[in-house]
């Protein structure tokens, strides 16, 4: 039986740096403070480098998950991040996405994500911090991972 694998997706398998970059300036400053509820902005977003190989290889050995979280105050982003899955991981990612506030109601082997918030940091398996010192990057986290 394969280990359950969770993985975040907000700058993590997504670069939410690029979506940024493609908002208008007068909507980065209308929701200045809380622009992750820009309508669509979660449809502008590219892969960060190195995630979706990395996700192709991790499902080899592990039964992987996108475990994200969507702004409550930003309908369209639910609906963003399945296209979004559906887009760049496709079928290997069917129906593997979980859009939760509670990340530690999961039951699985690992976390990997960026931030504690959202229940992370009470994640009851191991909890990777991508882009800590330990796991700045995919290659760190999959030499780990599958070493």
């Amino acid at each position: 039986m394969k280990k359950i694998l969770y993985i975040d997706m907000d700058n993590v398998l997504v670069d939410f740096a690029s979506g940024i970059s493609m908002i208008p300036e007068h909507l980065q400053m209308e929701f200045n403070g809380r622009i992750d509820e820009v309508p669509g902005i979660f449809s502008l977003m590219k892969p960060l480098s190195g995630a979706i190989s990395s996700f192709a290889r991790l499902s080899n050995k592990y039964d992987t998950y996108i475990l994200s979280t969507a702004p409550w105050e930003n309908s369209s982003a639910w609906s963003d991040k399945n296209l979004w899955v559906r887009k760049y991981l496709g079928e290997i990612a069917y129906k593997r996405l979980i859009l939760t506030h509670h990340k530690n109601l999961n039951s699985g082997d690992f976390l990997i994500d960026d931030r504690t918030s959202n229940g992370a940091s009470h994640f009851h398996g191991q909890h990777i911090l991508f882009g800590s010192s330990e796991y700045p990057n995919w290659d760190t986290v999959c030499n780990y991972l599958l070493g």
